[in-house]
């Protein structure tokens, strides 16, 4: 993070990006669980200020259409998404709390139900 345009540049794309793309990629990608746990953990005035910084910079890449390895590839298109975002819930997995997942859980089955997408595991949870 070089600075705080940074974070306030990547949690206005997260803000404005995240739940589209979470329920685009519902049963799509194994990470939904860990995104949406680490949205609502980047969104907590508690976390402290570098671990919002690393999660809206990871999210804001998997947001994002462009990327190192485009979304659209079948089979690799989100394994640098996977691979950022894996870092970052390795360096904020003590501050994404219970709570946090629960949230996630429970957003997950609400757009699992409304959708008729199939339950997906959770490799970092």
């Amino acid at each position: 993070m070089s600075d705080a345009s940074d974070l306030v540049r990547n949690e206005t794309t997260v803000r404005r990006n995240f739940w589209h793309k979470a329920r685009r990629t519902l049963g799509r990608v194994p990470f939904t669980e860990d995104a949406v746990a680490a949205f609502y953990c980047a969104s907590d005035s508690a976390t402290p200020l570098p671990i919002r910084a690393t999660l809206f910079g990871a999210l804001a890449y998997f947001v994002l259409p462009f990327d190192a390895i485009p979304d659209l590839l079948l089979g690799l298109g989100f394994t640098d998404d996977a691979a950022i975002m894996v870092a970052a819930f390795t360096a904020a997995r003590m501050h994404i709390t219970e709570d946090h997942r629960a949230r996630a859980r429970a957003w997950l089955l609400k757009e699992q139900g409304r959708t008729g997408a199939r339950p997906e595991a959770s490799p970092a949870g």
